[in-house]
């Protein structure tokens, strides 16, 4: 990843490069991994594909240490209202059992999907206001029970 000396130089990308972020992220990774002693880390993807093999829907995350961590959860706008999300959740929680998960973490905003999450069963535990200016961020949670049946 490093060839040379640093100089400092500070390079402000917009936007930044897909292998320098993954870069970072590894580079985290990897820093939790020898601190916490725990090096269990997996991404995940789910999609939703029509005959075409265009993308209509999916969600993605990782694992880690006991806990999902939803990134994104998204599905296309004429395809809303069928169910896809709920399925697309369900999946991405049962992964998420399969892995010994016991947390399910994401966020929204308050113009997206907070009720669709409380619904299924996910609690606010914190709220950013006025991001963006008049509405909220909020980040959610929702707790799998080790006996929790895996959703059909």
């Amino acid at each position: 990843m490093r060839s040379g000396r640093p100089d400092g130089r500070l390079i402000v990308e917009r936007p930044p490069r897909a292998e320098d972020v993954e870069a970072l992220g590894e580079g985290i990774y990897a820093y939790n991994a020898t601190a916490s002693g725990i090096d269990d880390g997996e991404e995940f993807g789910i999609f939703l594909r029509d005959d075409g093999d265009d993308l209509y829907g999916g969600i993605c995350g990782w694992t880690w240490a006991g806990c999902m961590e939803i990134r994104y959860l998204w599905v296309h706008e004429d395809q809303r209202g069928q169910g896809h999300g709920s399925k697309l959740l369900a999946a991405a929680e049962d992964a998420a059992r399969e892995r010994g998960c016991h947390t399910v973490l994401l966020d929204t905003y308050s113009f997206q999907a907070p009720d669709f999450y409380r619904a299924r069963g996910y609690d606010v535990y914190a709220v950013v206001d006025d991001f963006p200016i008049g509405h909220q961020k909020l980040y959610l949670r929702k707790r799998l029970t080790p006996g929790e049946a895996a959703n059909p």
